[in-house]
């Protein structure tokens, strides 16, 4: 209990630090720049502008890939909301820590139900970026990411039902999955994207430029491979004390029962991606570059990678796990749940973000 208490404050000490970081951001500079920027000397035209005021009319313009980037949102939409769903269920003691089974049926069954949130999602982040393929965005948002979850698990099974092992799924619970992918979230995909493509497009406070504005040399710092790789590390180190508790429980047989705890550390991680990436997000349209969609997506989503590089090293050194089989198996489960965690960190700081430029440039 010490120790996730140590954890809880360490966690709470990053949101603190980010937190004062992005109200000394919104508040005083952005302050500052505005009234620059509305400064008028007498009988002289307004001063020069200089900053991220300079790319206000480019910064909504779509990415490149926005079919893919409005995939991926919907799908941490869904994602997120089964998570919370399921840890507040877990909190509130409809799940006993004892029942594994439990808490992964309520985890599917809410994935499954949670498909309209990430069809609408989905549709409304590629309509304002200007798409036209709607039927494309539809079907890869409800077949890409849970066909390549899907596709580990179904691959990881056939080695399981290789060697004969009891903990393989049996044939008929595969094609009732596969009832619920296509029977059930694969409608409600479509049902969330038809309300979401008959709305209007969302409207950007600012016009776009037809003609790119050209970006400057930036720093290193800058650059969007440091920024990326800067971006996961304070996340990281909010949850890798309550990490090493959720991998003993999944590969060492232990019992995991401090719901409450993780369930604090999931809040809190989403609160420090999405200031860790308004922060990088602002010095980055300082810095008059206004490619941040992408770059916001993958700067909490970044954290995947360190999730990776920790499950490994759990691996290396608290487990001993002998033959290809085994290890096979530990990085397939290994790598699922890199991936969901990858769209469930990458979702919720890119909207936040865009909600921040809203405001900022309008």
């Amino acid at each position: 209990t010490n120790i996730q208490w140590f954890s809880i404050l360490n966690s709470l000490v990053n949101v603190l630090f980010l937190s004062g970081m992005v109200a000394m951001i919104l508040l005083r500079t952005l302050h500052k720049d505005i009234a620059r920027y509305n400064q008028i000397d007498s009988g002289e035209d307004a001063q020069e502008e200089f900053g991220w005021k300079l790319v206000h009319g480019d910064v909504f313009r779509p990415p490149r890939k926005g079919m893919l980037l409005s995939v991926f949102l919907g799908s941490g939409v869904q994602i997120l909301a089964m998570s919370a769903i399921t840890l507040i269920f877990a909190c509130l003691g409809f799940l006993s820590p004892a029942n594994r089974g439990a808490l992964m049926t309520c985890a599917l069954v809410l994935y499954v139900c949670l498909g309209t949130p990430a069809g609408y999602v989905s549709s409304r982040i590629y309509k304002s970026f200007g798409g036209e393929k709607w039927k494309s965005n539809v079907l890869l948002t409800s077949m890409l990411c849970p066909g390549i979850i899907f596709g580990h698990f179904f691959v990881m099974n056939l080695v399981l039902w290789y060697k004969g092992s009891s903990a393989a799924i049996p044939f008929f619970t595969l094609v009732a999955l596969l009832a619920l992918w296509f029977g059930v979230s694969v409608p409600l995909t479509f049902v969330g994207a038809f309300f979401g493509f008959r709305k209007r497009a969302m409207e950007h406070p600012v016009r776009t430029n037809q003609i790119p504005r050209q970006i400057p040399d930036q720093s290193f710092y800058t650059q969007p491979l440091p920024g990326i790789v800067m971006g996961g590390i304070l996340p990281f180190g909010c949850i890798f004390i309550q990490l090493f508790f959720v991998l003993s429980s999944i590969w060492s047989a232990q019992i995991y029962y401090m719901y409450g705890f993780l369930f604090l550390v999931f809040i809190i991680l989403i609160i420090t991606c999405s200031e860790t990436t308004i922060l990088l997000c602002y010095f980055h349209l300082c810095a008059e570059d206004y490619h941040w969609w992408w770059r916001s997506f993958l700067t909490s989503g970044f954290t995947a990678f360190y999730l990776f590089v920790y499950c490994v090293h759990y691996f290396a050194t608290k487990l001993e796990i002998e033959g290809a089989a085994s290890t096979f198996l530990y990085i397939g489960y290994t790598s699922v749940m890199v991936f969901l965690f990858f769209l469930l960190t990458g979702k919720s700081n890119t909207l936040q973000s865009e909600f921040e430029i809203r405001v900022r440039v309008g």
